[in-house]
């Protein structure tokens, strides 16, 4: 069956997303794991460092500025990550589903280059993160926390990250099982907030004056 934006996007709402096992495959497979990764937007960690790189300003940070780049930016094979789960298919999907206003990015911006970001999927109250990439140090960091901010200043319930690793957890993700998981997801897809809706300065300023010393 071929994988339209429209079937891509009831994939979401029942807790499926699609993969490719290598940039090189043809075909993508559905995944539906056990254990999701959640990052709990009232449980946002921002570290010590991390906050001075925010408060820094060294990078510009935008909002579906360049989606096509942050996506080719996350496929494209690095010397720690010689290879992604991002091919052709995928790149196609999700460049239609941000046309069509499902799909966004953040980027990070430095002297006027592309220094890294993200992109993920938008539906309801629910945002799924995809990928996300740093061509310079901190650059993702700093788009997740912009991320975050902006889902929360839009209301959102559901920050999706599908699985969860020793990265994502120093910023409070946690493991939920498929029913608790499922549960969140109709929750927040009972909503409608549309993604970069409102003005974030306030959660972000939230975001990296709250967090504890000690993080």
């Amino acid at each position: 069956m071929k994988i339209t934006p429209e079937l891509l996007l009831k994939a979401y709402a029942a807790g499926y997303f699609p993969m490719a096992e290598t940039a090189s495959s043809a075909e993508l497979y559905w995944v539906d794991p056990p254990l999701r990764g959640i990052i709990p937007l009232d449980g946002f960690h921002v570290g010590r460092s991390l906050r001075k790189v925010v408060r820094s300003g060294r990078f510009t940070v935008t909002l579906d500025r360049d989606f096509q780049r942050t996506i080719e930016a996350c496929a494209a094979p690095r010397g720690d990550r010689p290879d992604t789960w991002i091919n052709d298919e995928i790149k196609a999907l999700y460049s239609e589903l941000h046309r069509l206003g499902n799909a966004h990015s953040v980027e990070c911006w430095r002297d006027g280059r592309f220094a890294g970001g993200l992109y993920g999927v938008s539906l309801g109250g629910a945002f799924f993160g995809e990928s996300m990439v740093s061509l310079e140090t901190d650059a993702s960091k700093v788009a997740l926390v912009h991320l975050v901010a902006q889902l929360r200043s839009d209301g959102f319930e559901l920050l999706d990250t599908q699985f969860s690793t020793e990265h994502l957890a120093s910023f409070g993700c946690i493991e939920v099982p498929k029913s608790r998981y499922l549960a969140l997801l109709n929750k927040a897809l009972a909503r409608h907030h549309p993604f970069g809706a409102s003005d974030r300065a306030a959660a972000l300023e939230a975001l990296v004056s709250a967090t504890p010393e000690g993080r």
